[in-house]
């Protein structure tokens, strides 16, 4: 499965003294991933090839309560690659793995 969407970064304000951000997969999007068939996984995390610009790397998305739906981990290098800052609203193309 391939999703893509517009994003929001934000900040992970649970911890002030690191500096983690997330894009926000929206909710109805994180519907239709939770729906798939799947390993089970930690944190009901979900495996997934990400691109962001010019940047493509492998990680995991994560459940978010609070957002309700999908959250995706943006590591430093691909925020400096492509400028993200918090507040910043890419596109993102993401193929889930674990389907």
């Amino acid at each position: 499965m391939i999703i893509e969407f517009d994003a929001e970064v934000f900040r992970w304000d649970a911890r002030v003294d690191t500096a983690w951000f997330f894009a926000a997969v929206p909710p109805e999007l994180s519907e239709d991933v939770r729906e798939l068939p799947r390993p089970t996984r930690g944190f009901g995390a979900v495996r997934v090839r990400a691109r962001i610009g010019g940047s493509e790397w492998t990680t995991s998305m994560f459940p978010s309560t609070q957002r309700g739906g999908y959250i995706l981990p943006l590591k430093k290098a691909v925020r400096d690659a492509e400028g993200l800052t918090e507040d910043s609203v890419p596109w993102v193309r993401l193929e889930v793995l674990d389907a």
